[in-house]
């Protein structure tokens, strides 16, 4: 029997669940989000560390090699 949650897919068949979109980490009343960025950038990225603030207040965001996302800021 299927979840009715659960996409029926080659890759399900066979045990293959796709990878979460990002990874939360709670440290005490802080949080860590880690995640792939998908945005546009209408700005000159730095190719190293790009860091910049976040969307939320009290939030910061430090983009790495122009792909992963780690996002810093106060658990809710």
């Amino acid at each position: 029997m299927n979840h009715p949650n659960l996409p029926i897919d080659a890759n399900t068949r066979f045990g293959f669940f796709p990878a979460p979109h990002n990874l939360r980490i709670r440290l005490g009343r802080r949080e860590l989000s880690v995640r792939r960025d998908f945005r546009k950038r209408f700005y000159s990225v730095n190719p190293l560390l790009d860091c910049g603030a976040g969307i939320e207040r009290g939030h910061l965001e430090i983009l790495v090699l122009r792909r992963w996302l780690l996002v810093l800021g106060k658990a809710h």
